[in-house]
Formats: structure tokens, sequence, C-alpha cells
């Protein structure tokens, strides 16, 4: 890329800029950082509550005190300026809704398990009775 036309700025007003942005680089980091930190949590806390809501009439009392619990705790860290907590409060509540959503997948399967064996234990003797024979129609009148 190439720059041409003049600067309104002095090279020393851009050296200055330059030395400024070097020098709250670290700072600009920190910020930056604190709000991935932040959006991470905000995040779960979002996820958290959208899955307590759609499961709240599958999901047992315990399996939802276990989400519960860590949303609470990250709601309180998130009201202060601890990024450690905030950080530790994001996992506590991460690790529980992969239980919860454990336990929903594996209640889900036992269900659709149940369901295909009294199923299948209708219609067994039907499908076995007829042949079942793969064709394709070609049509040569065209």
């Amino acid at each position: 890329m190439t720059i041409s036309g003049q600067s309104t700025l002095s090279k020393d007003d851009i050296q200055k800029m330059v030395k400024d942005a070097e020098a709250h680089a670290e700072e600009d980091r920190q910020r930056r950082e604190e709000a991935e930190v932040r959006n991470n949590a905000d995040s779960a806390v979002y996820q958290a509550e959208k899955m307590l809501r759609d499961q709240a009439e599958t999901a047992t009392a315990d399996d939802k005190a276990s989400v519960e619990t860590p949303l609470a705790a990250l709601k309180t860290a998130l009201s202060g300026n601890d990024l450690g907590a905030i950080k530790d409060a994001t996992n506590s509540l991460t690790a529980g809704l992969q239980a919860f959503g454990q336990k929903l997948y594996e209640a889900a399967a036992r269900d659709t398990t149940a369901a295909g064996s009294s199923a299948s234990g209708q219609d067994g003797g039907a499908a076995s009775d007829e042949e079942i024979v793969d064709a394709e129609i070609v049509d040569d009148a065209k």
C-alpha cells in the first residue's frame, strides 16, 4: 500500500501518537480480555436460562439445581470486577450445563429406544412377510 499526498500532521506528532499507542498497548489488551470474559459469561448466562426455560417440564429439581446454583454465582460475579471470579464461575456453569445436557440426551435416547422397541414389536411380523424389491421405472415411450 502506498500513501501519498500531504499530511497535516508533522513527523513529530506522528511519532508521539505511535509512542502513545505503544504505551497503552497493555491497557488495551487488558480491556479486550475483560470484554471477552464478560461476553463469554453473558453468553453462558443466556444459554443456561434458555435451557432451563426449554426443559422446565422434563428436568428434575436436582438437575435444575445443578445449573441454577452456578448460574446465580456467575450473575453475582458479573456484578463485580474480578475477572478471575467471572472466569471460574463461567467454567463452573459450563460444566453444569454440559452435565445437564448429557442427562437430557440420555433420557431422550432411553425414550427413543423404548418407543422403537415397542413399535418394532407390533409391526415386526408384517415387514418380514413381504419381499422388498428395489426397482427403477424407465419410460421407453418418449
